[in-house]
């Protein structure tokens, strides 16, 4: 099951960042993720994820995913495997106790829980949208304490 996971999420990344109009591209572009499948495997992924095909500005037609504010189409697209290596924060921002942390669009969800269940002293709670998280920050506690807390969960918050 974590191979199909896997390849739904490498999917999802290879047609958010390149405009491919065949199975037969996405299949090869899955191939060369290292992921081994067949077209009718390939044709019931893009069922499963609600895939369509949308007009581009050229008038051509290209897979597009169903929400676009979770897999936006990239300009300098990366490998899917790159992509999934990559840690979904990009960025933190104090002011007084209130603390945002920017994150990959669908991310912040998944992070907010992570600081959540790590019980941070510091950290009162969060609220998660899709690429922020606010999080508030017990009085007092300092915004070096909360970053150094925040380590643990997040790579690299500074």
């Amino acid at each position: 099951m974590r191979e199909k996971s896997q390849r739904l999420e490498a999917l999802r990344l290879i047609i958010s960042s390149r405009q491919l109009g065949s199975q037969e591209e996405l299949l090869a572009a899955l191939q060369k993720e290292g992921f081994k499948l067949t077209q009718a495997t390939l044709s019931r992924d893009l069922k499963l994820l609600k895939v369509a095909k949308a007009a581009t500005m050229g008038g051509s037609y290209v897979y597009v995913l169903p929400n676009e504010a979770m897999y936006k189409r990239v300009s300098t697209p990366s490998s899917a495997r790159e992509m999934m290596q990559v840690p979904g924060f990009v960025s933190i921002q104090f002011s007084g106790n209130i603390c945002v942390i920017k994150t990959r669009p669908g991310y912040a969800s998944a992070i907010a829980w992570n600081i959540d269940r790590s019980n941070i002293p510091q950290i009162l709670g969060t609220i998660a949208g899709d690429d922020n998280i606010f999080v508030v920050i017990k009085e007092g506690c300092s915004h070096q304490e909360v970053t150094e807390a925040l380590s643990e969960v997040v790579p690299n918050p500074r």
